[in-house]
């Protein structure tokens, strides 16, 4: 038995349960220490970009979007996936999403925080920016459930508030607000746009 926090958790086996249009699961057979192994089941998915866009008034672009497994709408960030391949630049498709979703260009970006979305069972992780310098666009195009979102400004209090109180359950948007309020609280300097991200998902956008 190795000391704890030392074991290599080696894959010995893995096999592709089912590769969809968004997701993929495999199963892995893992090395566990003593020298078993057990099964994990993995969820691979595309990495994804979100944005928390500020206004000189200090008030943030949210989106009000119909999100059908939850089966209501939920004030969220602007955001999408990185379903470009795996040469897609994330910063590239944050600017996108803000201009598909809100309507809006930025002239100042930088790296908000970092999130892994739920590690027990998938790889999905997000990057989140901050957004600054905004500019309005002409009126995107939308289709699905995006046409018949609403973007409602929020100022950084209230939407502090709105997630403490249960308002505000993306956990994206949650973790972008409080992370904003966080880095204004502190005099936190946020990281470049080129920074390193660790975690970019890329074993689901390799299958396609």
């Amino acid at each position: 038995m190795t000391e704890p926090g030392s074991h290599e958790f080696v894959t010995r086996s893995s096999r592709l349960a089912y590769d969809g249009a968004i997701l993929a699961l495999r199963v892995d057979e893992v090395e566990m220490p003593g020298g078993r192994t057990a099964r994990r089941e993995v969820v691979e998915h595309h990495g994804a970009v979100a944005v928390v866009a500020r206004d000189d008034d200090g008030r943030i672009a949210m989106v009000r979007q119909y999100r059908h497994p939850v089966g209501r709408r939920l004030l969220e960030l602007p955001a999408g996936l990185l379903d470009g391949g795996p040469a897609e630049d994330p910063l590239t498709a944050a600017q996108r999403e803000l201009a598909e979703e809100a309507d809006l260009a930025a002239e100042r970006w930088q790296v908000l925080v970092d999130l892994v979305v739920s590690p027990g069972f998938t790889d999905e992780a997000l990057r989140v920016y901050l957004a600054e310098g905004l500019s309005r666009l002409p009126a995107a195009e939308r289709e699905h459930e995006e046409a018949d979102l609403v973007v409602e400004w929020v100022s950084l209090p209230d939407a502090v508030r709105m997630t403490l109180a249960g308002e505000i359950v993306n956990a994206t948007a949650a973790a972008g607000v409080l992370a904003v309020a966080a880095a204004d609280a502190t005099g936190t300097a946020l990281r470049s746009t080129d920074s390193a991200w660790r975690d970019e998902p890329t074993a689901f956008a390799a299958r396609r």
